[in-house]
């Protein structure tokens, strides 16, 4: 059985910010498959979908993202899914607006919902998909809480297909396979 976390805050006043690019993601991919997440539990909301013949729980915690480790840690447990059978997605303001990153470990870079992870699991080893939304030209609370502007939309709905078809492959073939595509060809557009 596989995990795979988009991090975002509940709440309508915090739908479709760059600070919800990972629940974004994991609504587009649950859409693909013709479902939704609505089930809760387990401090957030989640459901269960089959891909590949992969069994797949797919959470968005809501426990707003700075406790978003407890949500996880909660469900792991309860399936006891190993953190290596995890991804999660989240906002990246280090990554180019409309870039993915996937990363198979490494420090949470100052991302208050991967510091929760880290330091709920005590490891900084799991698989990650890093959505970009770029650098703030202000306050960076006030730019990740914001909602991105048209043309930034354009570039984070590019982000947010690259995403999913990146967990689709991840999924048939492998997260490294995954990593090779998404990553290089960032690296072209960068």
């Amino acid at each position: 059985m596989k995990l795979i976390v988009g991090l975002g805050n509940p709440g309508r006043e915090y739908a479709h910010t760059r600070h919800n690019m990972g629940y974004d993601v994991i609504d587009a991919f649950a859409s693909s498959l013709g479902h939704d997440i609505d089930r809760e539990g387990f401090k957030g909301l989640y459901t269960r979908v089959k891909y590949f013949n992969e069994d797949i729980i797919l959470l968005k915690p809501t426990t707003y993202m700075n406790l978003s480790g407890d949500s996880i840690v909660l469900l792991l447990n309860y399936f006891k899914i190993d953190v290596e059978d995890m991804i999660v997605i989240y906002d990246d303001m280090d990554t180019k607006i409309g870039n993915i990153r996937l990363k198979i470990k490494g420090s949470s870079g100052g991302h208050n919902g991967i510091k929760s992870i880290i330091n709920n699991l005590k490891t900084e080893e799991f698989k990650r998909i890093r959505v970009g939304i770029g650098k703030p030209e202000f306050n960076s609370i006030d730019f990740v809480l914001s909602k991105p502007s048209e043309s930034e939309q354009e570039l984070i709905d590019k982000a947010i297909k690259d995403s999913v078809d990146a967990l689709k492959i991840s999924i048939k073939e492998s997260f490294n396979k995954a990593m090779t595509i998404y990553n290089k060809e960032n690296k072209i557009l960068s």
